[in-house]
């Protein structure tokens, strides 16, 4: 067992830590207040590698591991939990390809990610089926050689500005699981709609929209797997990127752990810092040992998968405990700034609101408790 980072690792978390300080921090302020999707950040992400970090070295894409690919989020989402976001997006949005496409569909849309800047976005959950994935609505019906697809698609990360989407819908909505269909659809197929941008309380410089699809055709070739193999592909890529989702809620802890440190030294109360203080030492102490706890879970299930072993549990304890303990974490560094830390001077009530949703998207942390006790009951 060995807890040391490679030089290699080492200098990618460097290259991309050092990204967040230069590209990410000096317009994270501005872009969550006026909600601006930073397209010039996902530009300069693309050309230096950080973007797209799953897609393997045979189809031109960076081909990093899925511990290589924590370290990396941890350090972006340390400049910006909603820039963050939108980044990991892009690996989510082609985990169905990696998951489930044949040869000829990963040489052609991981070579098209790979071959030029381009976004993607998954398209899974709706206004009725966000943790229930087995209700969803959005109907596909065969025309021939093709599908048809009409519905709805919302909470959609990247949904406003993606190329390439990749999209679950049913053959039989009284069927659930059994008859949902996974497919590539590029974002200009004539009957997609964009609908509303989400005016969210955090993550507000990620684009996430309501979709509408209308008689969308798609060919047969775009499928993903058999019919009715939706839903595991689905499931397959979500195990994958949750150890990414406690890496991003990690990254917004220790900016906050960070702020926090640098306050408490720097502001004084009855003539002295206020680190000097035991209430204040204690709340930097769990912060510190709880972000911790959380990366080496992260670490955990990111290396069980980098091993082709099963991981469900371990990605669901990953994302569970570490984006709980994100919002302890941030809710804390709040209470350290005191009324400072109420106002938008500092960031800390942003890192605040940023964390919210790690413990909702890709699978709330209620749905998570219900995979792991799952996992227990038939004895993972």
């Amino acid at each position: 067992m060995d807890f040391a980072l490679s030089d290699e690792q080492l200098a990618l978390q460097a290259t991309a830590h050092r990204f967040a300080e230069e590209e990410i921090v000096p317009i994270a302020s501005e872009c969550d207040a006026s909600g601006r999707f930073p397209m010039e950040v996902m530009e300069k992400a693309y050309e230096i590698g950080l973007s797209h970090i799953t897609i393997p070295g045979e189809y031109d894409g960076v081909g990093l591991s899925m511990l290589d690919a924590v370290i990396v989020t941890e350090e972006i989402s340390w400049g910006c939990g909603g820039i963050a976001t939108s980044l990991m997006g892009n690996d989510l949005g082609l985990g169905p390809i990696l998951v489930a496409g044949s040869a000829d569909q990963k040489k052609e849309w991981l070579g098209y990610l790979t071959g030029d800047f381009h976004m993607t976005a998954f398209c899974l959950s709706e206004p009725e089926a966000g943790s229930d994935v087995a209700g969803l609505q959005l109907l596909v019906e065969k025309d021939g050689d093709d599908y048809l697809l009409n519905g709805t698609k919302c909470w959609i990360t990247n949904g406003g500005v993606a190329d390439l989407l990749t999209v679950f819908a049913t053959l039989d909505r009284s069927a659930r699981h059994k008859s949902i269909c996974a497919f590539v659809v590029p974002a200009d197929t004539p009957g997609i709609t964009i609908g509303k941008k989400e005016d969210k309380m955090g993550q507000r410089a990620s684009d996430t929209r309501v979709l509408h699809f209308d008689n969308v055709r798609v060919p047969a070739a775009n499928r993903l797997g058999e019919e009715g193999q939706g839903f595991v592909t689905a499931m397959k890529t979500l195990d994958v990127t949750r150890p990414s989702i406690g890496a991003l809620a990690i990254g917004i802890a220790k900016r906050g752990l960070d702020e926090s440190l640098q306050y408490a030294g720097d502001r004084k109360a009855f003539g002295s810092p206020i680190a000097g203080f035991q209430a204040v030492q204690f709340m930097l102490a769990d912060m510190a040992k709880d972000i911790e706890a959380a990366r080496l879970l992260v670490y955990q299930s990111a290396w069980m998968l980098d091993q082709g072993m099963h991981a469900s549990k371990y990605s669901s304890f990953a994302k569970c405990f570490s984006t709980d303990m994100a919002m302890k974490a941030t809710t804390d560094a709040v209470q350290i700034h005191g009324g400072n830390g109420y106002t938008r001077e500092y960031p800390v009530e942003k890192l605040m609101r940023d964390a919210k949703l790690m413990q909702i998207y890709e699978g709330t942390n209620q749905i998570q408790r219900m995979v792991i006790a799952r996992e227990l009951l038939k004895g993972g």
